[in-house]
């Protein structure tokens, strides 16, 4: 069937279907249809086209301090999350990416959508060398401080890697008590590659966990605020006091503990 013989609405099909690599045949087959509409879509086509090599591109300046520390074999991102809420673990995430690495849309977990962060985490699970998380609880942050409970977690999630990494990147912090060279980056999971990628496997790994709690204890919203202390969350640990698996030394503001 020619190009210009097949409705629009089935050629927008095609277009919604086209995989990335398909994009520039389907541009060619159509780019000389001159229907308003098929012109639209060839258009969209383009510009899927200049995002794509954006992202390649910006993805590529993210890989400056995996290429900077190339000579390691094993290069391992390394970030945590949930430092801040009133109830919950803190999550150290440990990530080791290939050396080609193609993974596009890496970012600091933050800047994602939660949609967006959970197609990522099942890419970095499959893609990635070796990945694995590590816990504090809050009894843990409690006894010995949150800053102690991230180290910590962060030893654990490394401590489970296999193969071993080579070098570290983190995201700000230098670890204590790791024989592992380390490289602090500051603003780290927005910089590099495989802290961004720490940075999704644990706030996926973190928000997962709390929508679990969310089951236990309904009343205080944590499929929603996972932990962090909206004015909702207040309210309810005034009205209905901590759970287990609130931070003590979080909470002392608002209840007696």
């Amino acid at each position: 069937m020619m190009a210009n013989q097949e409705s629009t609405g089935k050629i927008k099909e095609l277009f919604q279907a086209a995989c990335e690599d398909e994009l520039p045949e389907f541009i060619k087959s159509y780019e000389t249809d001159e229907r308003a509409g098929v012109q639209k879509l060839v258009a969209s086509a383009h510009k899927k086209l200049e995002a794509l090599q954006k992202e390649r591109e910006r993805i590529e300046a993210l890989k400056v301090y995996e290429r900077k520390y190339s000579d390691y074999s094993f290069i391992c991102g390394i970030d945590e999350v949930g430092r801040g809420p009133l109830a919950g673990p803190v999550v150290a995430g440990a990530v080791i990416l290939p050396k080609d690495c193609d993974i596009l849309y890496i970012n600091d977990s933050k800047k994602l959508s939660e949609k967006k962060r959970e197609e990522l985490y099942e890419v970095i699970l499959e893609k990635a060398i070796a990945c694995a998380v590590g816990y504090a609880t809050p009894e843990r942050i409690d006894e010995i401080n949150i800053l102690q409970a991230t180290y910590e977690a962060m030893r654990e999630a490394i401590g489970k890697l296999e193969p071993s990494p080579d070098i570290l990147l983190n995201d700000a912090v230098t670890i204590p008590q790791v024989n592992i060279p380390q490289v602090p980056i500051i603003k780290g999971d927005a910089k590099s590659i495989s802290i961004g990628a720490a940075s999704i496997f644990a706030k996926v790994t973190r928000d997962r966990l709390m929508v679990e709690y969310d089951k236990v204890f309904p009343e205080y919203g944590f499929a929603g605020n996972k932990g962090y202390g909206s004015a909702a969350h207040i309210e309810a640990l005034k009205k209905y006091g901590p759970t287990p698996i609130h931070r003590r030394s979080f909470i002392k503001n608002f209840v007696q503990v």
